[in-house]
């Protein structure tokens, strides 16, 4: 059985580290499970005015692909003890969208940090986002990366083997875990 997850990331920045960690992720997937990034750089800034125009293209075309994918990966960096703005941002968007998105979908949270937590309060935050929108986290194994500008070469290349074998856990459970509880897609 194929399953097919989209992936938000947080970081704007190509070089970011997040960015680092979902290209490894994508890299480690086993068979049969596909990893897909959503760019996100052209959803404006929330406008309830811009709303009431309707919904900008691009925040349409991640709420198909997230409503079509199997599960949904959030790669968020941690930004002043939460996530970072960009990606509140598009959840604030993808959220108001009619047959909201992320209802019902499995959801797997990863984050990379040079500190020494990894994350762990952004991914607190997304947490308790995502109880409002109805989705279901995965709760463990989690993927806190911390001090992860020493498991990275300087083009992005995963160096430590310790973070590759756990993220190798993470993908076989993610994979288990949105087969198991994904609901029929729904045409677009």
């Amino acid at each position: 059985m194929s399953t097919k997850i989209v992936a938000l990331v947080g970081s704007l920045r190509q070089g970011s580290l997040n960015r680092a960690l979902l290209r490894a992720t994508a890299a480690l997937a086993p068979a049969g499970l596909e990893i897909e990034l959503l760019e996100i750089a052209d959803v404006p800034l929330y406008n309830g005015d811009v709303q009431a125009q309707g919904f900008p293209e691009s925040v349409t075309r991640l709420g198909d692909a997230i409503r079509q994918a199997d599960g949904v990966l959030l790669v968020t960096p941690e930004y002043n003890y939460s996530t970072s703005g960009v990606l509140k941002n598009v959840i604030d968007w993808i959220s108001r969208l009619p047959e909201q998105p992320f209802s019902e979908k499995p959801v797997g949270i990863m984050g990379a940090s040079m500190g020494n937590l990894g994350t762990a309060r952004a991914q607190y935050h997304l947490r308790q986002i995502l109880v409002y929108l109805n989705g279901h986290v995965m709760n463990r194994p989690e993927i806190m990366v911390p001090a992860a500008h020493s498991k990275f070469d300087g083009e992005g290349n995963l160096t430590d083997e310790s973070t590759r074998e756990h993220l190798v856990k993470f993908l076989a459970a993610f994979q288990t875990y949105s087969q198991r509880v994904a609901t029929p897609k729904v045409s677009s």
